[in-house]
């Protein structure tokens, strides 16, 4: 039995205490021993666990401090690969590295050198002394001509040796000497590990489901570039999946279904493990997704079924490694024809204010460029003092009357550029609308103390004020600055307030029943003996 801990030792190249993870090992069988480590564990082995980032002239950064472990069953039971969530002891800086540890490296350093000190101020070296038979920390049996039924008939000087040398001498280092993924930024803290080994149409994948103190699953892919030695991380989804930010606690994968499971202190939630419908239905969106649960069949992006599946669509485009969108969707329609078809957006500021232009890409990878469109060329918008690149979009933070114009906001994204967004700015003079101030504040002052009125809704209300006459407020503010493209703003405002879906939210703030002003449901009395809560309530708590 193998089994995973962190533990205080004394550093002897510092003096100080220092924190290790290890690895221990003991027999499932061990009874201890007869005379020696009587009810105590005869067969008690360890070792150290290393995950560390190898760093200039040979000297590595450790994270020892182990948070969580997962094994992932492979087709060879006896030979899992083991996942190790681990985390820096610096009160510093805070850094987090996910490892990966083979089973035939483990049970190698258990069958090697055990490991050796004369005092306390001496390193650890190799014993070179004899080991008694049988070896110590192996399991009493009577198999392959094994002289041993129980611990209780090992020799006393077996039981000696592994009471004075527990610790074995070699470590366990993870696969390719450094983490499949590396944190060492950001406010959170990763608290819970789960993988999954998906087939992709080139080749198995690592998926890796993160638990955060703020209830967030990460969800990353891992790919190991043999001929440069480097791993690169992909951030497929941010999973948000309570709404309060408790830590994640437990998470449990389901290949069958296909269904994440989720425990926090607040309870257990169900997510599905891919949400290809999100990736949009282009060809270039599904590809530059890069996720191995996903592939574009021709129609959108669905779930990637292997050829052991009966599917009813053969026609299936996936570069899970290289995220190709420009040769996996050759004769798609892609760059010229989608930026024919973009819609171009108006979008309005005041001077000398604030104003962000909205635009933010499908994949969390991609890079955003800003383009300022003109009847010669296209100029790049490089940020300064007055324009900020947000992960929101482009926003101006003292907007000018220059500024005004079309603007182009494109991915790029493994060679292939993607247009997004065409928004038109239009710039409203800040001497127009002091001008409506001033005046605004001279009719009140005319007025006396006379109450001023509420400016008219956009759109006349049902009920009662369907017939009414009063002017559109903002027909009468427009015509106050003056400005010269009345109507296009007019046609703007009409079609963001007078919409359909508008008006059905303005015919559903008006109440459905009325009561009497003096009527005993108005005034908060009830009909009955007991008071009733809502409806909706009443509902909520039989389902709950």
């Amino acid at each position: 039995m193998y089994y995973f801990f962190t533990e205080k030792a004394v550093d002897v190249e510092s003096g100080n205490n220092a924190v290790f993870t290890r690895i221990g090992r003991v027999c499932a069988n061990d009874q201890g021993g007869q005379r020696m480590l009587v009810n105590k564990w005869s067969s008690f082995l360890k070792t150290r666990l290393i995950c560390s980032v190898p760093g200039p002239h040979g000297i590595d950064t450790h994270l020892d401090q182990l948070e969580d472990v997962f094994v992932l069953k492979m087709k060879d039971e006896k030979n899992p690969e083991i996942f190790g969530l681990f985390r820096t002891t610096s009160t510093i800086f805070q850094g987090y590295a996910v490892c990966v540890y083979n089973m035939d490296n483990i049970r190698a350093a258990f069958n090697g050198p055990f490991a050796h000190k004369e005092g306390p101020d001496h390193h650890w070296t190799a014993f070179e002394g004899r080991v008694p038979y049988p070896r110590p920390g192996s399991c009493a049996s009577q198999v392959n001509g094994g002289q041993y039924s129980s611990s209780k008939e090992y020799p006393d000087e077996v039981l000696r040796f592994v009471r004075e040398h527990p610790v074995m001498l070699q470590a366990v280092r993870p696969q390719h000497r450094r983490p499949v993924l590396l944190r060492s930024h950001g406010d959170r803290r990763l608290t819970q590990l789960a993988v999954d080994r998906v087939e992709a149409q080139d080749g198995h994948y690592h998926v890796l489901y993160i638990g955060t103190d703020d209830a967030v699953v990460l969800k990353v892919m891992t790919i190991y570039n043999k001929d440069s030695d480097t791993m690169e991380e992909v951030l497929l989804e941010e999973l948000h999946v309570f709404k309060n930010p408790v830590p994640i606690t437990e998470i449990l994968i389901s290949a069958k279904r296909q269904q994440l499971y989720v425990g926090s202190e607040l309870g257990v939630a169900q997510v599905k493990v891919h949400q290809c419908d999100l990736y949009g239905s282009a060809c270039a969106d599904c590809c530059l997704a890069r996720d191995p649960y996903c592939a574009w069949d021709g129609v959108t992006c669905s779930r990637y079924l292997t050829a052991g599946h009966n599917t009813k669509r053969r026609f299936r485009r996936q570069d899970v490694r290289h995220g190709n969108a420009v040769q996996q969707c050759d004769g798609v329609p892609m760059n010229g024809e989608e930026l024919r078809r973009l819609q171009e957006k108006l979008v309005y500021g005041v001077e000398n204010n604030s104003t962000l232009l909205e635009c933010k890409p499908r994949s969390p990878q991609a890079k955003v460029l800003w383009l300022r469109q003109s009847s010669t060329n296209n100029d790049e918008v490089k940020p300064d003092d007055r324009v900020v690149r947000t992960p929101h979009g482009l926003l101006f933070l003292r907007l000018q009357k220059a500024d005004a114009g079309t603007y182009l906001c494109q991915s790029t994204e493994h060679g292939f550029v993607q247009p997004l967004t065409l928004l038109k700015l239009e710039v409203v003079e800040e001497e127009r609308l002091e001008e409506l101030f001033v005046r605004a504040g001279t009719e009140e002052e005319a007025g006396g103390s006379a109450p001023r009125k509420a400016p008219a809704p956009p759109c006349p209300l049902p009920g009662p004020r369907q017939g009414s006459t009063s002017r559109v407020w903002y027909k009468e503010f427009l015509q106050l600055i003056g400005y010269n493209n009345f109507h296009k703003v007019e046609e703007y405002c009409e079609r963001v307030w007078c919409s359909d879906r508008r008006r059905k939210k303005l015919k559903a703030l008006q109440p459905k029943w009325k009561f009497p002003p003096n009527s005993p449901d108005r005034r908060g009395g009830t009909r009955g003996d007991r008071p009733r809560s809502p409806r909706h309530t009443q509902r909520h708590s039989e389902t709950t």
